[in-house]
């Protein structure tokens, strides 16, 4: 499911939806042009604070997702951290996988209490 999510993005970047990298997403994101940030879960604690932050008082959905290689390389880049997806469809269709990806398939979680 995960490299599902991978080539959607990747397709959103060849789409012109999508921007990466630290500083391109903030200033986009202080622009008001970001529908969903999504951050690697092995980017630093300072870059997944300052742009969870950012979002919750722009109003803009983010995701913790995620290798940062990874990410670079389905979207045809380096290394990123952080990605920005410009387009609400394509942001809304992302956060569905994301989600759903999270929750499983089957009986992974039965007897594991999830934190809130």
């Amino acid at each position: 499911m995960t490299e599902r999510i991978y080539s959607f993005l990747g397709l959103a970047r060849k789409a012109n939806k999508l921007v990466s990298g630290y500083e391109s997403c903030e200033r986009l994101l202080k622009a008001g042009k970001v529908s969903l940030i999504i951050v690697a879960e092995d980017a630093s604690l300072s870059t997944k604070e300052k742009f969870i932050n950012a979002c919750n008082y722009r109003s803009v959905d983010i995701k913790i997702f995620g290798k940062k290689e990874l990410l670079g390389k389905f979207i045809g880049k380096d290394i990123r951290s952080v990605i920005a997806i410009l387009d609400k469809g394509f942001a809304n269709r992302t956060i569905q996988m994301i989600d759903e990806a999270k929750i499983g398939c089957g009986g992974e979680a039965i007897g594991k209490k999830e934190s809130l």
